[in-house]
């Protein structure tokens, strides 16, 4: 079974994703981390994001399964994350291995699952949360890592960044055709898991049907 999971930042698809994967007892891949690792290790070299050729090799260098020497989740990291998933190249090279991984059986996260990468996945959500909910999440995690930042820069960099994937050629983040929204604004993590299973079971029984 393949499951879409798309979003955007810090709105909780991640967190979701992976409760799915283990009730369901699927692989687990966040996509977003392959961006992440690419921006972190251009940043790392001193490169930079924007520039094609940069962004293109270190796609190609990039080992999915030893990232741990990355910073990926700092501030930084999800800024070059943003720019390098722009890039075509940059998305084909991550897209071919993100569909092998799907071919055992499993859950992905990112923001072009459903639409491009797994079109074919038996089911698919789509969340969101406001714009306020997630700049709260995303400036107290980063908060706990000892990054200073307050909720309304973490505010205006979310909307630039969700300006940008929106917006961009390659991939924009978009909901699928046959995508169940899950809006996690007013929702715990026990809740809006239980709301994801609910829609999923829905969506299954669906296709059975069909």
């Amino acid at each position: 079974m393949k499951i879409a999971i798309d979003g955007p930042a810090a709105s909780g698809k991640g967190t979701v994703a992976r409760q799915l994967a283990d009730h369901y007892g699927l692989a687990y891949l966040d996509t977003g981390s392959l961006y992440r690792s690419v921006g972190a290790m251009i940043l790392a070299e001193g490169g930079d994001p924007n520039e094609l050729a940069v962004a293109v090799d270190a796609a190609k260098r990039i080992d999915p399964q030893n990232t741990d020497q990355l910073n990926i989740r700092s501030r930084e990291a999800g800024i070059a994350a943003s720019i390098v998933a722009a890039i075509p190249q940059v998305r084909g090279e991550l897209m071919r291995y993100q569909r092998r991984f799907a071919l055992q059986g499993a859950v992905l996260d990112g923001r072009d699952i459903g639409t491009i990468v797994l079109p074919d996945a038996d089911a698919k959500l789509y969340v969101v949360a406001s714009l306020e909910t997630r700049a709260k999440r995303r400036a107290a995690e980063l908060r706990a890592r000892g990054e200073n930042v307050t909720d309304d820069e973490m505010a205006a960099e979310l909307q630039r960044r969700d300006d940008r994937d929106s917006n961009r050629q390659a991939s924009p983040l978009l909901q699928a055709q046959d995508a169940d929204l899950l809006d996690t604004s007013d929702l715990d993590i026990e809740t809006a898991f239980r709301h994801a299973i609910a829609l999923i079971e829905h969506r299954l029984r669906k296709n059975a049907r069909a």
